[in-house]
C-alpha cells in the first residue's frame, strides 16, 4: 500500500479501490490515494489508463468492486447535504440542460448551495462573454465549458474536480482559467485535482502531480521536487547497483546497459560509466503514465 505524506486532516481518502468492467481487466486495481487541503494535484495517464473512472469513484458516481472511499471523513455514498455542498465538480463531457439559459441554469444551482458567490459568477459571464439570455444549447462548445466552470467555482467549494476541463478552450481561455483556479486555491485552500492532457496547463497551475498507470498511482510528490530529484540514470545494471537506486522504472537498453528512472541519491558520486540526465514533465510522464 502506497503512503502519501500529509499535513492536515484529509480532504479525501482512497483505500484499496477495485474497478473493473464487465469482461475487461482491471481499470484500478488496488489503489490508494489521499488529498490534503489547499493540494493541487495534477492526475496524468494516458488514453484509457482509467482517469475519468478514479474521479467517477472519488466523487461516489460510480461504485467500485472493493475499497473504501472517504470525503471529508464521510463515506461517499453517504454525504449528508452539507458535505456534497463542499464539493465542486467539471465533468469531461457537458452536463448542462441544454434548454436553459445561462442565467436560468446558474439561479437553479444557486438555490443547492448556501455559499453561493453570485458576484463571482456576476464577474466570471462578463469577462467571459457569456450571454445570460442565450440558450445553453445554442453557446459554442468553449462558452459552454466556461459555463460548466463557472457553475463548479461559484459555490467556492472546498474540494473541486476538473476532468478535462480546457479541453475546447481556446489558449487564452484556458490561461484566463488557471489564473481564476490559482486565486480559488490562495484564497480558499481549496483542495483541486485537474486532469488534463495538456502538459503546459498542468505546469502553471498543479504544485503536485499524481500518475496513474496499472489501475494505481504509481507517483505522487510536488512537480518542483521531481524535477530537481527525479534523474534518468543509464549504465551496466552493476554500475546501477552500486548507486542504490531506488527504481520507478527499469528500461533495457542495448549491450547489456539499461535505463532507470530514480530519485539522486543524496552524497553520491556517480560511477564513470553512469550517465544522469535531468527530466522535465514530458520525460516523466513517458516513463511513468
Amino acid at each position: 500500500m502506497t503512503k502519501f505524506p500529509h499535513t492536515d486532516k484529509p480532504t479525501a481518502e482512497m483505500d484499496g479501490i477495485q474497478l473493473a468492467y464487465p469482461k475487461g481487466p482491471a481499470v484500478l486495481d488496488g489503489l490508494d490515494w489521499q488529498l490534503v487541503p489547499g493540494q493541487v494535484v495534477g492526475l496524468l495517464g494516458r488514453n484509457g489508463a482509467g482517469k475519468t473512472s478514479l474521479l467517477e469513484v472519488l466523487l461516489g458516481l460510480r461504485e467500485p468492486q472493493a475499497g473504501s472511499v472517504r470525503l471529508f471523513g464521510q463515506d461517499v455514498q453517504r454525504l449528508d447535504d452539507a458535505t456534497r455542498a463542499r464539493i465542486g465538480y467539471v465533468p469531461q463531457h457537458n452536463d448542462l440542460f441544454d434548454g436553459f439559459t445561462a442565467e436560468h441554469l446558474l439561479n437553479y444551482f444557486r438555490s443547492f448551495y448556501p455559499r453561493w458567490n453570485q458576484a463571482k459568477v456576476d464577474g466570471l459571464l462578463s469577462r467571459w462573454d457569456i450571454a445570460r439570455d442565450k440558450p445553453v444549447r445554442k453557446l459554442s462548445g468553449g462558452q459552454q465549458q466556461r459555463l460548466s466552470i463557472i457553475r463548479a467555482l461559484a459555490h467556492e467549494p472546498d474540494l473541486l474536480v476538473l476532468d478535462e476541463p480546457v479541453a475546447s478552450l481556446d489558449p487564452l481561455g484556458r490561461r484566463d482559467f488557471l489564473r481564476e483556479l490559482v486565486e480559488q486555491v490562495l484564497d480558499r485552500g481549496t483542495t483541486v485535482v485537474f486532469s488534463t492532457h495538456i502538459l503546459s496547463d498542468l505546469e502553471r497551475v498543479a504544485f503536485n502531480m499524481a500518475f496513474l498507470s496499472g489501475g494505481r498511482i504509481v507517483l505522487q510528490a510536488p512537480l518542483d521536487e521531481l524535477l530537481e530529484e527525479m534523474r534518468l540514470f543509464t549504465g551496466s545494471p552493476a554500475e546501477l547497483a552500486r548507486l542504490g537506486l531506488a527504481p520507478l522504472k527499469r528500461t533495457p537498453l542495448e549491450a547489456g546497459r539499461e535505463r532507470v528512472l530514480a530519485r539522486l541519491p543524496a552524497g553520491r558520486e556517480l560511477p564513470a560509466g553512469v550517465q544522469a540526465d535531468a527530466v522535465n514533465l514530458e520525460d516523466l510522464f513517458a516513463e511513468l503514465a
